[in-house]
């Protein structure tokens, strides 16, 4: 499926996209991880049921391969593997934001290209890591990978090092006011929510929608900014979802109660990143191993597992049951 809104920049390229809502790209857009068995081979079996166990749950989009899915340590072909199999299983019932991030400009066009043609709704990435580039080149870059998938809306990706480039609100708005095809943003830098407001300033109706990430940490003040959604991982996205809603309708006091209830757990996740992630959804019957690959992930001890038990005991009233 391919969800691609018209472009409506004043001093941008004009195209032919026409008859596509304005915004398909608001709410929770959830990550899923990549699943590996315990051997450390792709998972597709569990990695189906993930995106299953994401549309059920209500999420408004997904997210994929992107850090929270361990990009880095996927290979290329495992890459476009997993991209692939997300856009099918999602099978056009939620949008699909493929992450096109690589060490390269050419690794990114690879992606990207990938992405294309598989159906995804769009692309996300960031600069080149492992030697960040300066401000031009990161022009260039985004400029390469919009002209890749003329056609489909890019997402920045501003987001912390050493993996991301953080960039300065007004790199971000130029790109944004200047290139065809950028139109999103994805903030998680220090003091996100204050560059979500001056990125917004200066690129004016050119930025078409801006998400938080961080596990949707600051996702209240985001929403009063402005923020179109967020994009957390997925172990718990029913609970995101009723956050969202709540704000969607207007019950602020609702949405942060539910906010308060969920955070002890993500500030949890803060620490233990994929090790969480992989463990609840094992938890919670979607995938079948909490194996990860990523270098000093570590395991979680008895300790660790009683500590998920009570965020768990808590959460349970914001925790939908999903038939996967």
């Amino acid at each position: 499926m391919q969800i691609v809104p018209a472009d409506n920049h004043a001093n941008k390229q004009a195209d032919t996209r026409n008859g596509v809502p304005p915004q398909p790209f608001r709410g929770v857009f959830a990550i899923p991880p990549t699943p590996f068995d315990d051997a450390g081979n792709l998972d597709i079996p569990s990695l189906r049921r993930c995106v299953d166990f994401c549309v059920g749950a209500g999420a408004h989009g997904l997210v994929a391969p992107v850090n929270a899915s361990e990009s880095i340590v996927l290979t290329d072909a495992e890459r476009l593997q997993v991209a692939a199999i997300i856009v099918e299983q999602a099978a056009g019932r939620i949008p699909v934001v493929v992450g096109v991030s690589g060490v390269s400009t050419a690794a990114s066009i690879l992606y990207a290209r990938h992405a294309t043609s598989i159906g995804a709704s769009a692309v996300i990435a960031m600069p080149p890591y492992v030697r960040h580039p300066p401000a031009d080149e990161i022009y260039d870059f985004y400029r390469a990978v919009a002209q890749t998938v003329a056609g489909l809306p890019v997402w920045i990706q501003d987001y912390v090092a050493p993996i991301g480039t953080p960039m300065a609100p007004s790199l971000l708005a130029r790109m944004l006011r200047e290139i065809p095809g950028v139109d999103y943003l994805k903030e998680e830098t220090l003091l996100a929510p204050q560059v979500m407001t001056q990125v917004q300033a200066m690129a004016g109706t050119h930025l078409r929608g801006t998400m938080g990430g961080m596990a949707g940490r600051f996702l209240l003040e985001e929403y009063r900014r402005g923020a179109c959604g967020t994009m957390p991982a997925c172990e718990v996205v029913d609970a995101h979802v009723l956050v969202w809603e709540a704000l969607e309708r207007g019950d602020a006091a609702a949405a942060r109660r539910l906010h308060t209830t969920l955070l002890p757990l993500l500030n949890y996740e803060a620490m233990y990143s994929f090790t969480v992630y992989k463990e609840i959804l094992v938890r919670r019957g979607v995938i079948s191993s909490a194996r990860t690959r990523v270098p000093g992930a570590g395991l979680l001890d008895a300790e660790n597992q009683r500590e998920i038990d009570l965020l768990l005991r808590d959460l349970e009233p914001l925790l939908r049951v999903v038939s996967i």
